[in-house]
């Protein structure tokens, strides 16, 4: 932690509401093009002086906004001033006014600061804009209800603030007439839900007076991604919902995931995973199946296994060692067989940073997250820490790895540990992204250990324009990942061209249209 003065906070707050960091007009921020639906309306707020970017003239509008921030952008728009705070974070005294004026309820946004940095769900922030701006909160439920497609994925509690928000044309919903309240609000879409209650409810005295403090607040450093290998981030750990390094920084992990190390193991040879690594990966993924030929009915492809990890290792590249149950579904199914595994990779691997654990792939059948996945998880994540105690490790959820609200209701205990989520692009689409939005909003870290540009078949496409919306979406949240597949299998999700030969590392010309897209995003 840093300790750094508020007046340096705003300079790279996502809306600092001081001037001066580029130019009072929005067409001046060099990722709001004219013709983007909020062009208008981030350029009217820029001219308010109510807000402003980044020092590199950026606005990064598809970013979602945290808790914190939008919270402090009402306060100083409505002039409330800070009370004095313990807790050390910089937007403290803010929200603890917010809260004593009723804004927010104690357990949306506790005192210890503990949520202030996850982006705010929708639901909670159309709340705190009523309950800053707006006299009269009457609806008709009926009529307003009717309005919200998914209505029944809002919360009770926010019936009194979001139906008068419809309303009073502050929010409407999507192109398919959902409201997502679960899911986070962008620094755009921030930026339009205030011009509209501002506009709406006639608010013209804004007050757009920096705040200079005398006190330094301790807070975090903003968040820059560091990329790199092992030897430029050590030892991995979780903070929060965010992969860090051994300095505390926030890392993103970019790489590649095999396809069966049974099937294809010429594309886990130390010319392949270095030719992936020139190219700009930092991590590869092993998937070992545990059937299919695989480890519990062939044992011997451990040392296919344990040769790529050292090849990775070797590459300066992390190396994610994946226990792939797939058409097993039940992780329990080989739950003594995967103790002893990952307790045997621990003793191999516990002096080695750069070692990460997946102990169940894809769990899927007729199997739950609280009565299969956890107790499995339960098990095996101490078998690890018992030999490898900083290890980081990555469980999966039922439905492969989509079933995320479930873990939002019922986490695992243990520090250093991320959830998994897996996409493809032509099946998953936004319902899949806001999943993974509320569950990082509700504190859980993701990582997606696998994904593909095809349908969930591995073929089918490819799909850039959904490719391209996913990729965004993680880059938004800092969420690493490995894309499927490294191999050159008849599939569209395949990264490899046939006769590819990577002994001189790999051009484009040995790329497939999947893996032309994925190597793209490496660097």
């Amino acid at each position: 932690m840093k300790k750094i003065k508020l007046t340096a906070v705003l300079l790279i707050f996502i809306f600092t509401l001081t001037t001066g960091c580029i130019s009072a007009a929005g067409k001046d921020f060099t990722d709001v093009k004219e013709g983007a639906w909020y062009y208008s309306t981030v350029r009217e707020m820029t001219e308010k002086g109510i807000l402003s970017g980044y020092n590199d003239g950026s606005f990064k509008p598809d970013t979602p906004i945290t808790s914190a921030e939008f919270t402090v952008i009402l306060c100083r728009i409505r002039s409330v001033q800070p009370e004095s705070s313990q807790t050390g974070h910089w937007a403290a005294g803010y929200m603890q006014s917010a809260l004593d004026m009723g804004w927010y309820d104690y357990d949306e946004n506790p005192p210890t600061g503990e949520k202030y940095d996850l982006p705010i769900q929708r639901q909670l922030a159309v709340k705190i804009l009523m309950k800053a701006f707006a006299n009269d909160l009457s609806y008709d439920y009926n009529t307003e209800s009717a309005k919200i497609k998914d209505f029944s994925a809002l919360s009770g509690r926010y019936y009194d603030t979001v139906l008068p928000a419809y309303k009073a044309g502050i929010v409407g919903g999507d192109d398919k007439g959902n409201f997502n309240p679960t899911s986070s609000l962008t620094r755009a879409e921030a930026c339009t839900v205030i011009k509209k209650a501002l506009d709406k409810f006639g608010v013209t005295d804004v007050n757009t007076e920096p705040v200079t403090p005398t006190e330094s607040y301790e807070t975090a450093a903003p968040v820059v991604s560091r990329s790199g290998g092992i030897s430029v981030n050590g030892t991995l750990s979780v903070k929060g919902t965010q992969l860090c390094n051994e300095k505390g920084e926030a890392v993103v992990l970019k790489g590649m995931s095999s396809h069966g190390i049974q099937w294809f193991p010429q594309f886990v040879t130390k010319d392949y995973i270095k030719a992936v690594g020139d190219r700009g990966a930092n991590v590869m993924r092993f998937a070992m199946y545990t059937e299919e030929s695989g480890y519990t009915q062939n044992n011997s492809v451990k040392s296919t296994l344990t040769a790529a990890v050292d090849n990775a290792i070797q590459n300066d590249m992390y190396a994610i060692i994946d226990w792939h149950i797939l058409s097993d579904g039940d992780p329990m199914k080989h739950i003594d067989e995967a103790e002893a595994f990952f307790k045997e990779m621990a003793a191999r691997y516990k002096d080695t940073k750069g070692v990460i654990y997946e102990i169940c792939n894809e769990p899927n059948g007729n199997i739950t997250w609280s009565g299969n996945v956890k107790p499995y998880a339960e098990r095996i994540i101490p078998a690890i820490r018992s030999i490898d105690p900083d290890s980081l490790i990555l469980v999966g959820n039922p439905q492969w790895c989509q079933d995320l609200d479930n873990v939002v209701a019922d986490r695992l205990s243990f520090d250093n540990i991320m959830y998994t989520c897996h996409f493809y692009a032509g099946t998953h689409t936004q319902w899949l992204r806001d999943r993974v939005a509320n569950a990082v909003s509700n504190g859980i870290p993701v990582f997606v250990s696998e994904w593909g540009t095809s349908d969930a078949s591995g073929n089918g496409g490819v799909f850039p324009d959904e490719t391209q919306k996913w990729i965004d979406f993680m880059s938004s949240y800092n969420i690493s990942w490995c894309n499927w597949s490294l191999c050159d299998k008849n599939e569209t999700s395949a990264a490899l061209a046939q006769g590819s030969n990577a002994s001189d590392g790999l051009s484009d010309n040995e790329l497939s249209q999947s893996g032309k897209i994925v190597f793209g995003c490496f660097k």
